[in-house]
């Protein structure tokens, strides 16, 4: 075998874009950061209380020193800290969901920045993740929470379809994700150090649990229908193989995360994963290789409680390109990054 195959390498020439900076330095860390289905507009939400949606054309070439308020599309104002934002995906971009730690789920029109729709079936216990499907046509609603349930509800009407508890309900549930390649599974990662995979057209049990962690799984990923990326508190990410049962195909290090959400984020088109780390770097890995092909640290501003608190609390690549990758990161300080690349 040739060596040099063994050689992580980065197909990719990943190069810094863009930065916007938060007016509210060291209380508006980003807990969610979503492109739209188009890839043009960008929303994140955090513990500021506030969706803040921008057109990505508008960002690009943003200098360090631009305000955040220059560039916003639109701002809408919610009456808790948010945890995740998703976009509807019937609706061409023009609602976006929303769980925060209220234990409510709030849907909002975009354009007129007002709620058109809410549930609060969570015993006003955290929600730490919201994902949509499309099933028949229409949206499927999935939230995880802290009171260890996944609950799938029809945003039209608002009636409950099902209630999950996985590894009996005892552990907060930390990520769900529906197959965003329209298959029937739906992942969810748990405090229980464990993740799993559901039928949604038969949740009694899941099909999968994925055991190989050692602390809480904060993200649950999907590579694709057959391949699924797991984030930790261990400090690990873990990359396995459904179609073959519960198989760890490959275990990623070099992030340093024990202890908080730092986001978690794959680009199928490039079989690229990135997380975020506690020591506030990016880490990029290939789905080929365990090690970071590409690690770049974030160059916001010091927060009020000191840099060495700072760290990447929120990442997302843009999907809908194949020779062209985008990629977003957040941080506790409230400081957005841009980064563009082309094939190499």
């Amino acid at each position: 075998m040739d060596r040099d195959n063994n050689i992580p390498r980065f197909d990719w020439d990943l190069s810094f874009s863009a930065v916007v900076s938060s007016p509210s330095i060291g209380t508006d860390a980003i807990g969610a950061i979503e492109f739209d289905p188009s890839g043009e507009i960008l929303a994140t939400g955090g513990i500021a209380r506030k969706i803040r949606i921008y057109r990505l054309n508008s960002l690009l070439g943003t200098s360090r020193d631009d305000d955040d308020d220059d560039h916003v599309e639109s701002c809408i104002c919610t009456p808790a800290k948010l945890s995740s934002l998703k976009w509807r995906p019937d609706l061409s971009g023009r609602v976006i969901g929303s769980g925060d730690y209220d234990g409510v789920v709030t849907e909002y029109d975009v354009e007129k920045g007002v709620p058109v729709f809410e549930r609060d079936e969570h015993g006003g216990r955290k929600i730490w993740s919201v994902d949509y499907t499309l099933r028949n046509g229409s949206a499927l609603g999935a939230s995880g929470s802290d009171d260890g349930t996944v609950q799938m509800w029809d945003p039209r009407n608002g009636g409950l379809e099902e209630t999950v508890r996985p590894g009996g309900g005892a552990a907060a549930i930390c990520s769900v994700e529906f197959d965003p390649l329209g298959g029937n599974l739906l992942a969810v990662g748990c405090a229980d150090r464990n993740a799993y995979v559901y039928d949604i057209r038969r949740l009694v049990d899941p099909i999968f649990v994925l055991d190989g962690h050692t602390k809480t799984v904060t993200y649950a990923r999907f590579m694709d229908q057959h391949t699924i990326v797991t984030g930790s508190t261990d400090g690990s990410l873990k990359l396995w193989d459904i179609a073959n049962g519960q198989l760890v195909v490959r275990t990623f290090r070099g992030h340093v995360n024990s202890r908080n959400f730092v986001g978690l984020s794959v680009w199928r088109h490039g079989g690229l994963v990135v997380s975020g780390s506690e020591n506030d770097e990016v880490f990029v890995f290939d789905k080929r290789w365990g090690e970071p092909v590409w690690v770049r640290g974030l160059g916001g501003q010091t927060d009020r409680f000191g840099s060495d608190r700072r760290f990447v609390s929120s990442v997302c690549w843009r999907q809908t390109d194949e020779d062209w990758c985008t990629l977003v990161a957040g941080g506790s300080d409230g400081v957005l990054e841009i980064f563009s690349g082309i094939r190499n």
